[in-house]
């Protein structure tokens, strides 16, 4: 029975001696870091023949999941009820685009007010810099994409910036785009199928 007891006291000496060394060795434990929504934003931009189009978009939620400096993970989830235009001042016009870009033509708000992203890989390029890979859902249709970010730690916890390019012909968006019509017949009223969304994370502990 005492050396029972003594293997089972030698064991958990061990196992401290070596939780003990771990720790000692500093190396820092992942950590979930809640996105700010209301530091964060994101910032769409879309062009067409004629122009472009500006205006931002609210976070919803999120998280940005780090291994001491190392981004691991992450998921941001984007309010498209909330999308606003930015250039153009006039009150009707500003009031019918954004009326089109909720209708079905478009991101169809109705039925999918939300728009998600989940990291699935994120991998270092330099200091502070990855390829980001992961699953893009817009209108309930999810497809991979790869974009570059930076992260930058601070005292409260992480800044994440980077710029997202989005082909919306991967999302049944099909509105004047090229990729469903005749580019000739569209003339200039086409509108690209790429637009771009600026994203800036704030991360908190």
């Amino acid at each position: 029975m005492n050396s029972l007891k003594s293997f089972a006291a030698s064991v958990a000496v061990s196992l401290f001696a070596f939780t003990a060394v771990n720790a000692a060795d500093g190396k820092a434990k992942a950590t979930n870091l809640k996105v700010d929504a209301s530091k964060s934003e994101l910032v769409w931009t879309g062009k067409k023949v004629t122009g472009e189009h500006t205006g931002k978009i609210a976070l919803k939620e999120g998280t940005v999941m780090m291994d001491g400096a190392k981004l691991t993970g992450g998921k941001f989830v984007a309010d498209l009820t909330s999308i606003t235009n930015t250039d153009l001042t006039d009150k009707e016009y500003n009031g019918k685009l954004i009326g089109h870009l909720k209708s079905e033509d478009f991101f169809g708000v109705e039925k999918h007010p939300t728009a998600t992203f989940v990291v699935t890989k994120a991998v270092a390029k330099s200091a502070g810099t990855y390829d980001v890979t992961g699953n893009l859902t817009i209108k309930g249709i999810t497809k991979p994409v790869t974009f570059p970010v930076t992260v930058k730690p601070t005292a409260s916890g992480a800044d994440v910036t980077g710029k997202l390019v989005v082909d919306r012909s991967k999302y049944d968006i099909k509105y004047n785009s090229k990729s469903f019509f005749d580019a000739a017949a569209l003339g200039d009223k086409m509108i690209n199928d790429d637009f771009t969304i600026d994203v800036k994370l704030v991360a908190v502990k």
